[in-house]
């Protein structure tokens, strides 16, 4: 178990140890899963101090390369190797960080107040009410991207996708996602029995041309982030939105389920396939970040054939997400203050984005334009680059939890989001793991 870690290493430090199983790690000597033998002997065998170890280790649970596993003690961590979970075990690795940058949340003081709750709602004068406050509902039609058939508001965005996805799919379906994608809607999706298909992306979200061939298989359902996709950041523009749209048009039989979870935090123009295929498009809109991701609301549109049923099996088990947070919501979006509040967030989002990607241009890696919190940062080698970073207090998100599929160019996914200063500083640290790459085995 130690000869591919003893081979490996030339500096008898708790960084050198930590890159020798790094390196040892990536090049597939220690597989994931593999269990690591107790400190005393690692350290006995290769005749370093346990403190030196015991180091050593900590930096690599702060990487995300090795892990606690209850009794089964210390493994290797197989990052992004699929299966439930994986986006979650992900970030559980990562902690301690003076600057945590894995996370994908927004800047708790960016987030508008939340004003007093007295006199918000009156309650409910029967269990069959609106679910949806009809002041709010006209509120959203008013901004939606599309005249909408149903509108309704689930529990947060991943609520509404998991309702959507277990109504359209079923176990042995086909479905598209983005490739690089959002973890948990891998998770999800394999939950459900469905396998996917993964489709390229550029700069203006998935490739048509891409799509097309994807559809030649006959998906279900197709996923989408049409503004500031997790992780690259990449928006439609409307000619894009037209070209998809076009392609789907094709094949009517197959569902786009668009989630625009950057919402208000999104600079870009609102779109939609809804706007050229109504029938065939459910729209998602989430206020997690741009209001809070306690509030846990998404307003959702869509078909009568597809939300009508859905909402007719909530009306037996949860019946409606709480009008009490509905009306908080209403208040959120029309309160002068809280308007202003997420106006402020959206300008300061972009700026910490524009500085910390116009270091990286100067260190010589210049990212495709993009919006939101995170940034889809390029590296020689992932477990070299969480190493460099965790060395330097910075925790990031391992890239391979996001990929579809193997064989795609290794990232990392940084929430530039919550650098709120040194944004110079981050972006040096950021251009030096973007390099950091295995070292030979010395022979």
């Amino acid at each position: 178990m130690l000869d591919p870690v003893r081979s490996r290493l030339t500096d008898p430090s708790a960084r050198g140890l930590a890159e020798a199983v790094s390196r040892a790690v990536g090049d597939g000597s220690l597989t994931g899963g593999a269990k690591l033998p107790p400190v005393r002997r690692v350290a006995a065998e290769l005749h370093l101090s346990p403190s030196t170890v015991n180091a050593a280790w900590q930096l690599l649970r702060r990487a995300g390369t090795i892990r606690t596993d209850g009794r089964r003690g210390t493994v290797v961590a197989t990052p992004g190797a699929g299966g439930p979970g994986r986006y979650r075990a992900a970030l559980r690795r990562t902690s301690g960080f003076g600057l945590d940058l894995s996370t994908g949340v927004p800047d708790p003081r960016l987030l508008p107040p939340i004003p007093a709750l007295h006199g918000l709602s009156p309650a409910p004068s029967s269990y069959l009410d609106e679910p949806v406050l009809p002041s709010l509902a006209a509120l959203l039609r008013d901004r939606w991207p599309y005249p909408a058939e149903r509108l309704a508001i689930f529990d947060g965005a991943m609520d509404a996708i998991d309702q959507v996805a277990s109504a359209l799919l079923r176990l042995g379906d086909l479905a598209v996602v983005e490739n690089p994608c959002f973890p948990p809607l891998l998770d999800l999706l394999e939950a459900l029995g469905v396998s996917v298909i993964g489709v390229d992306t550029d700069a203006s979200g998935m490739l048509p041309d891409r799509l097309a061939a994807a559809l030649g298989r006959r998906p279900a359902a197709v996923f989408l982030q049409p503004r500031a996709l997790n992780p690259t950041g990449a928006s439609w523009s409307p000619s894009r939105a037209i070209a998809l749209a076009e392609v789907l048009a094709l094949h009517p039989q197959t569902y786009a389920v668009e989630d625009d979870s950057a919402g208000d935090l999104a600079s870009g123009p609102v779109v939609s396939l809804g706007s050229h295929l109504p029938r065939q498009t459910v729209h998602v809109r989430s206020f997690s970040k741009s209001h809070g991701p306690d509030l846990r609301l998404a307003a959702v549109s869509g078909p009568a054939t597809v939300l009508d049923p859905i909402l007719e099996r909530r009306l037996l088990g949860q019946g409606w997400t709480s009008r009490l947070l509905q009306h908080l919501l209403l208040t959120l979006l029309t309160d002068p203050p809280s308007v202003a509040a997420v106006s402020a967030a959206r300008s300061e989002y972009a700026r910490r984005r524009r500085l910390v990607t116009s270091g990286l241009a100067a260190a010589g890696i210049c990212l495709p334009p993009g919006e939101g919190l995170n940034i889809w940062l390029p590296v020689a080698d992932e477990q070299a680059a969480l190493l460099s970073l965790a060395s330097e207090g910075i925790g990031a998100a391992a890239g391979t939890a996001f990929a579809v599929g193997p064989g795609g160019s290794p990232h990392l996914r940084v929430t530039v989001g919550l650098v709120t200063d040194d944004h110079a500083a981050v972006a040096e640290r950021l251009a030096r793991a973007a390099v950091a790459a295995a070292q030979p085995i010395p022979r």
